[in-house]
């Protein structure tokens, strides 16, 4: 009987060609059912200048797998980034310019893989597959390198994560069509007369010179707030109106704001002297709000024109320092919110709750 050496086991894919910095690599697609079986992430006990990637979080998996299954039809991965630790072997098509470049990329099965990007998205993928075997006939690009050593492995870790941004909460939340909350805060921005043309949605911060007075995020914040919802919870047609008429509403009862979009005021001085030109007024108005709209649910529109007496000037440091502002700087902490949010429910002529009264009593015993 012949021997049958492990060398003469491969795996093959079918695969396209290119150079990157004089060394040829690899693309191809993995069934989803393989990914499992062929990356294994076996690394997690060894100290970090041994490993060629950072350890993995379990408490991020649960989250992705969850995304992969909840979106079956519409879920979307990027590559694979994987280095190959053993020889391989390629056999092009043809011998023309595409027939080069294509062909099928043959590697041993004692070869060792290395994730140098997307441990996640494996780990995610395998149990994904164990809610949704059917995503096994699915596909995912997988980059194949040629290893060249651990040092090379950890400087293709570090290039790859060197220039990688997290996109801005604005921008997520405008390109997010599954969030029912950014689906409603993209209308309202179209829609609320003072939000349109007024509102960043790329950035989460405002440049000094901006012409915009708020953030997409800041006014996401503030609906969910307003709404009292949780993310990606429904939203209905009667609670989607109630925040288009909410902020309309608002917007009426703080005139710098109105003569902002008539361009009599412009909206970097009102950052510099008000508090109501920032994102922290638009929760404190939010969290007012939503109580108003439980305790009047009939008469809150009627209610709501209290706010014009609200003193909103950043100089006034006896009502808002230690509530909007820290040693004369905004403080976003959710403590200033409410603090600030106090204030608003006060001039409402509503109650504080068991949680407000205490928060009030320790910004007393601090001002003492």
């Amino acid at each position: 009987m012949k021997n049958t050496s492990a060398s003469e086991f491969v795996y093959s894919f079918p695969a396209i060609r290119g150079i990157q910095a004089k060394r040829e690599y690899y693309i191809t697609m993995c069934p989803l059912k393989l990914v499992p079986r062929l990356f294994k992430f076996v690394e997690e006990d060894l100290p970090p200048e041994l490993r060629a990637q950072r350890s993995i979080n379990r408490q991020r998996i649960p989250a992705i797998a969850q995304y992969i299954v909840k979106n079956i039809e519409s879920y979307a991965f990027s590559s694979l980034t994987v280095s190959i630790d053993g020889e391989v072997s390629f056999e092009p098509f043809g011998d023309d310019v595409v027939g080069r470049k294509q062909g099928v990329l043959t590697i041993p099965m004692e070869a060792r893989f290395l994730i140098n990007d997307g441990q996640h998205r494996r780990a995610a993928i395998e149990e994904a597959l164990q809610i949704c075997p059917e995503l096994g006939e699915e596909t995912i690009s997988v980059v194949f390198f040629v290893d060249a050593g651990l040092e090379r492995s950890q400087q293709m870790f570090a290039d790859l994560n060197r220039y990688a941004v997290r996109t801005t909460r604005s921008l997520g939340i405008l390109y997010d069509h599954r969030d029912p909350m950014a689906r409603l805060v993209t209308k309202l921005v179209a829609n609320v007369p003072v939000f349109i043309g007024m509102t960043e949605k790329a950035k989460t911060t405002i440049s000094n010179r901006s012409r915009k007075l708020f953030t997409l995020s800041s006014i996401y914040q503030a609906t969910k707030r307003l709404l009292q919802k949780r993310k990606d919870e429904k939203i209905t047609r009667a609670e989607e109106k109630l925040a288009q008429d909410f902020w309309r509403e608002v917007s009426r009862c703080v005139p710098d704001w109105l003569l902002a979009v008539q361009r009599k005021v412009s909206p970097s001085e009102l950052r510099t002297e008000y508090i109501h030109a920032h994102g922290i007024a638009l929760q404190a108005l939010a969290i007012a709000g939503s109580d108003l709209i439980v305790r009047c649910p009939d008469t809150w529109k009627e209610r709501l024109p209290r706010l014009e007496k609200v003193d909103w000037s950043r100089s006034n440091l006896a009502l808002w320092e230690g509530r909007a502002m820290i040693g004369g700087r905004l403080s976003k902490a959710n403590n200033n919110v409410m603090l600030t949010a106090n204030v608003l429910k006060k001039s409402l002529g509503l109650p504080l709750n068991s949680i407000e009264l205490e928060l009030e009593e320790k910004y007393a015993a601090g001002r003492k």
